[in-house]
């Protein structure tokens, strides 16, 4: 029996295909959900055609020293950011052998959030090898750490398929 609900694994599986169909190799860069957007991935056999790495960058010294996330983007604008978000997706692609990186960025809470950045707040990029990028802004709202980091990988899955085309 799987950890993850049917429809998180009905969306890895169709992320799974549409890169097996485009011969598309795939990273995550996670923060908040701590890897379980690649949990959810791997979780589907077979799933070693596809899947290339994960990097969990929790801290912010992970993301500046995995992923190359420049100190001025964390300092400036925070590690839960549109500007870290991307930057951890696109360190995502250059520390991998992937042709997309997804990144997720975030306070899953029950602390942490503030007026300006609430809990619940995601940022995700994708970051493809032809040069596209999508970036996504959530706004999950404070509603158990749980529930926001299962709506993160949902939200995280659908990007990559948008992503896909």
């Amino acid at each position: 029996m799987s950890m993850f609900s049917p429809d998180i694994i009905t969306l890895a599986t169709q992320v799974l295909d549409a890169a097996r169909a485009r011969g598309l190799h795939l990273a995550t860069a996670e923060s908040c959900t701590g890897g379980l957007i690649m949990g959810a991935l791997t979780e589907i056999a077979g799933s070693s055609d596809v899947v290339d790495r994960a990097f969990v960058t929790y801290t912010n010294r992970a993301k500046r020293e995995m992923l190359g996330v420049p100190g001025d983007v964390i300092r400036q604008q925070g590690a839960v950011s549109e500007a870290c978000a991307r930057a951890m997706a696109t360190g995502g692609l250059k520390a991998s052998a992937a042709s997309l990186t997804l990144s997720v960025t975030g306070i899953a809470g029950p602390g942490g959030g503030s007026e300006d950045k609430p809990v619940g707040l995601v940022h995700m990029a994708c970051a493809v090898r032809d040069g596209t990028m999508l970036h996504e802004k959530h706004l999950f709202g404070d509603v158990g750490r749980d529930q926001v980091r299962e709506a993160t990988v949902v939200a995280g899955l659908k990007l990559i398929l948008r992503a896909m085309g």
